[in-house]
């Protein structure tokens, strides 16, 4: 399931990103690539361990907490801190998927890595090439979003990042261990829910109709979910 969420910045927190990321220091992006996936990665990275990469990770999380699209799309059980990257002129990103489990630095503890996540922060027009290009059911989806939107999609696809031919391309990415695995179900879930809000605004939430899928949710929910 690839799912878009506007606007999960604000205009001024996409500013003030851009101001702390423009005085960062950054490293090659292999650090946090896996033995498959580093020969094809070639980008820059804020470190992880990095006061700019913490408090701009501490925005972004807040951001989230605040986006009842991402809870409804991702479900999320737990967020790796989200990091931050670039690409610059003649700067790509070969096919791979990303790795399964993410131990979180610092902590001991690891997330599985359902739903994976990209959020712009760089105007489209500012860049050329750049693409987030994701190999789904439906073929090849190619992304590029305004600043401060993201996509979600299954942690388990095929895709890449096309060379930036002008400009450069700053995001934040990261990964979300979902309380439901299966993409499918979460696909299912996630439309059901947007029927849900749906029929709410056209009938009530008191209507028997709107009540009676709205359990059938849970109810589904309640099967599916790992804790």
């Amino acid at each position: 399931m690839l799912v878009q969420i506007p606007d999960v910045l604000t205009l001024q927190e996409v500013v003030y990103c851009r101001r702390v990321l423009e005085a960062a220091g950054w490293v090659d992006g292999k650090v946090t690539a896996g033995d498959q996936s580093a020969p094809a990665k070639h980008n820059l990275q804020v470190p992880q361990d990095s006061a700019a990469g913490r408090e701009l990770s501490e925005i972004v999380l807040q951001a989230l907490g605040r986006s009842p699209l991402f809870a409804t799309a991702a479900l999320p059980l737990k967020v790796f801190p989200p990091l931050f990257n670039r690409y610059d002129v003649g700067m790509t990103f070969h096919a791979h998927v990303d790795n399964a489990i993410r131990p979180v630095p610092g902590t001991g503890a690891r997330i599985r890595t359902d739903v994976s996540s990209t959020l712009f922060l760089t105007p489209p027009e500012d860049y050329d090439g750049g693409e987030l290009v994701i190999e789904d059911t439906y073929g090849a989806q190619r992304v590029k979003l305004p600043a401060g939107h993201m996509v979600l999609y299954p942690a388990t696809s095929l895709h890449r990042v096309e060379r930036v031919t002008r400009g450069s391309r700053w995001a934040s990415f990261f990964w979300t261990q979902s309380m439901v695995k299966s993409d499918q179900q979460r696909r299912l879930l996630h439309e059901m829910d947007m029927s849900i809000i749906r029929l709410r605004a056209d009938l009530g939430d008191a209507h028997p109709g709107v009540l009676g899928v709205t359990a059938s949710y849970h109810n589904l929910l309640r099967e599916w979910v790992e804790m």
